[in-house]
């Protein structure tokens, strides 16, 4: 992946996420989110690469009329999801890298597993800041270290292998924020206080294998860079790596550790 390329999914794709990524991924780390923000009623919120808005559903339904959610993303098959989905929310298309609001405009800005694909962090951590008021809240959720992903490790290396390097740099972009101790350097960098930061082990849940690799793949631009061989070779290893996951009745339940920072800003 290249410094300015970003993740653009048509509207099937975008549907797709929404039916399958984030009931199986998203949706666990949302409230987990919005509980290390603490969100409140009356607040005013900004969600930053919403995507198809979970966070953002998640902190209209904490503040229960009261308040204002904005969510904000680049990409327009992902916003058309989020519209559907939830009319009442304040959905615009913008760059992370320049949000269009003004100074001090938020009480607490969120950001949830999209860092990583930001190609300035710190200038988007900056952007945020910004728009944050005066003592409010900047936090992020991000995926961890690949090396501490016990199932998503073995099946990255399975994609790799068979779909070349160019899906492995696309791939490795979800776990590129993955240290720690650099995610919170990121903050620093931008200007804001690290106020916490944990690691929480989720849990991907899917119905089958199968599921699994169409979540992966179909929810990414990995599935226009691949062909029909490759995508069979890929759901083909999957069955043994996942294996260790795999429950009697085939469902999948596989860990997935990320890393929560709240900050202030100063």
């Amino acid at each position: 992946m290249t410094a300015t390329e970003t993740f653009q999914l048509q509207i099937t794709a975008a549907e797709f996420y929404e039916q399958k990524f984030v009931p199986a991924i998203f949706a666990e780390w949302a409230p987990l989110l919005i509980q290390a923000a603490g969100i409140s009623p009356g607040q005013s919120v900004l969600d930053v690469g919403c995507g198809t808005g979970i966070v953002a559903r998640h902190a209209a339904n904490r503040l229960a009329g009261t308040g204002v959610v904005v969510g904000v993303d680049l990409n327009d098959a992902m916003l058309a999801v989020a519209r559907r989905i939830r009319p009442d929310i304040d959905w615009r298309k913008g760059d992370a890298g320049a949000l269009p609001f003004p100074a001090r405009e938020f009480d607490a800005v969120l950001c949830q597993m999209a860092l990583m694909f930001f190609p300035d962090r710190v200038g988007a951590l900056r952007e945020m800041a910004r728009v944050a008021r005066d003592g409010g809240t900047v936090a992020a959720v991000v995926p961890g270290r690949l090396a501490d992903q016990p199932a998503y490790g073995p099946f990255m290396d399975v994609a790799a292998r068979h779909a070349g390097d160019q899906a492995l740099a696309l791939l490795n972009t979800y776990w590129s924020c993955g240290d720690i101790g650099e995610l919170q350097w990121l903050f620093h960098a931008a200007g804001l206080d690290v106020v916490s930061a944990s690691s929480h082990m989720g849990t991907a849940r899917h119905a089958s294998v199968e599921a699994f690799v169409r979540t992966e793949v179909e929810g990414s631009p990995l599935i226009d860079r691949i062909t029909p061989r490759q995508y069979a070779s890929i759901r083909e290893d999957a069955e043994e790596v996942l294996r260790p996951f795999t429950s009697a009745d085939g469902s999948v339940a596989a860990p997935l550790q990320g890393h929560i920072i709240t900050a202030t800003k100063k």
